[in-house]
């Protein structure tokens, strides 16, 4: 019995401690549970990014794609907000689209911030303010001048024939749609250019809620607005002082994104600043103005010296190099393909200076050529994209000097004697060693050759060498040649 009871007493305590076990286990998990989900929540709100993309000067083919690069950054990393921090003074018009495409049709929302105090968002950086979801500017800033600076055609020159009265008229109808503000322009082109980015810019505001009457003047009049003013019409969204005031003012603010409502989320965002890559820092390099000419330049020299080198190889490798990344250059930039002509031919006459001596002719001619290429190689107007004279200038005068210090050192050289090779023999003196009918055996500077001569020689007598045929010396005696002499 006491056994028995024993046993019981084991197995209820048994009980009891299994109950107390179990009992514990769920409260862990509970804490687990709530602590996991305190993790959860806490990182799932501090994985929230802002995605800073830097526009700084002119925009063109580099920047559209280290914009476009980021764009989808931000769409991989679910980011929150992606801010376009922007300072410029315009760009290529192809450029400016495909950003404005990019931000259209991006997911994410895009704030575009005209920051720091004292930056710009002139012409181009005017159509990227408007196509964002959130338009915003720094004290002291300003936009505007969003006028298309004519690409391309042919420009009007001081006495250019103007259209005749009858022809004046028949455009003025044609063109009585038009505002007031574009009717002065000087030819249909001009007014076509101006109609349509006008209608471009107009489209954008309307897309995004903002001013149209002012942005339509600010292509057709070149109007420019200060922050300040921006925000007392409607053009812009708000003032912020950095991007850190931005976010607190952008925090809880409801936005459309592709036709759906989007309330946004910055109190605790992380900031993250997407910065260009190599390729894209080679892009910006290449499509520098004043590079492609260099790289066309060095690309005909590397051909043309592999040319006259066949198996050096390597400058057939770094001249097909360079021309590939002038040519995909050349198909990016608004290039004037007149311009790039002059170039090619001005290369082509400093190197044909060196080979075919016209007394600088051809290299004066080809400095000429080089330096109007390059002046008018890259058709636009705009700031950042002309081509540096000075620096065009030095770089032709650096060719001309190399091609004429070649030319010099060619023509130098034609004058001095022969020193080496098979040429080298002709006027030289040697010794009959051996002379029988019909064959002769010499040597000249120790050297045996056979020989052959017009008139005998015998073994011991002095010969001069007159001719070569193949491996045979054409001699004759040395004091024959003296005795034609006097």
């Amino acid at each position: 019995m006491l056994l028995h009871g024993c046993l019981k007493m084991s197995r209820h305590e048994t009980y009891r401690s299994g109950q107390g076990v179990t009992l514990l286990k769920a409260l862990l998990f509970l804490m687990l549970v709530g602590v996991l989900s305190f993790v959860y929540g806490d990182n799932t709100n501090s994985n929230k990014q802002i995605i800073v993309i830097t526009i700084n000067g002119p925009i063109g083919p580099a920047t559209s794609d280290y914009v476009l690069h980021g764009l989808e950054e931000a769409m991989n990393a679910s980011a929150e907000l992606v801010i376009l921090k922007m300072d410029t003074p315009g760009g290529l018009d192809t450029a400016m689209r495909d950003i404005i495409q990019g931000i259209i049709s991006s997911p994410i929302p895009v704030a575009t911030f005209v920051s720091p105090s004292g930056a710009r968002a002139a012409s181009a950086g005017t159509y990227i303010l408007y196509a964002s979801h959130i338009a915003a500017m720094a004290p002291a800033t300003t936009l505007g001048a969003a006028t298309p600076v004519k690409i391309g055609g042919i420009p009007e020159f001081p006495g250019s024939p103007k259209p005749s009265e009858d022809e004046q008229s028949k455009n003025d109808e044609m063109n009585e749609e038009d505002s007031s503000d574009s009717k002065h322009l000087p030819n249909a082109m001009d007014r076509k250019i101006v109609n349509d980015a006008a209608a471009y810019i107009r489209g954008l505001a309307q897309l995004r809620g903002r001013n149209v009457e002012w942005a339509e003047k600010a292509v057709r009049s070149a109007s420019s607005l200060s922050a300040e003013e921006a925000i007392e019409i409607n053009v812009i969204d708000l003032i912020a002082n950095n991007i850190t005031d931005l976010l607190e003012k952008l925090n809880d603010r409801p936005i459309h994104v592709l036709g759906q409502e989007h309330t946004l989320a910055t109190e605790s965002a992380s900031i993250n600043y997407h910065e260009p890559d190599w390729r894209n820092k080679l892009l910006s390099v290449i499509t520098d103005p004043n590079i492609l000419p260099i790289l066309m330049t060095l690309g005909m020299f590397g051909l043309i010296y592999e040319m006259l080198n066949p198996g050096f190889v390597l400058p057939g490798v770094l001249g097909g190099i360079c021309i590939l990344l002038a040519l995909y250059a050349a198909q990016v930039l608004p290039i004037n393909y007149a311009g790039l002509a002059l170039i090619i031919l001005g290369i082509l006459f400093m190197v044909g200076e060196a080979f075919v001596p016209s007394f600088g002719v051809l290299g004066i001619g080809g400095v000429i050529a080089f330096v109007i290429g390059s002046i008018i190689l890259i058709d636009t107007d705009y700031e950042g994209y002309g081509v540096s004279l000075p620096f065009i200038s030095t770089f032709a005068v650096i060719n001309a000097l190399f091609f004429f210090s070649i030319l010099t050192i060619a023509l130098k050289a034609r004058k001095k004697p022969i020193v080496s090779g098979i040429e080298e023999l002709i006027g030289s003196a040697g010794e009959v060693i051996e002379a029988v009918e019909g064959y002769s055996r010499v040597r000249v500077h120790s050297e045996y050759w056979q020989a052959k001569s017009q008139v005998p020689i015998a073994p011991g007598q002095i010969i001069r060498v007159i001719g070569i045929e193949g491996l045979i010396l054409i001699v004759e005696p040395k004091n024959l040649t003296t005795e034609k002499s006097s």
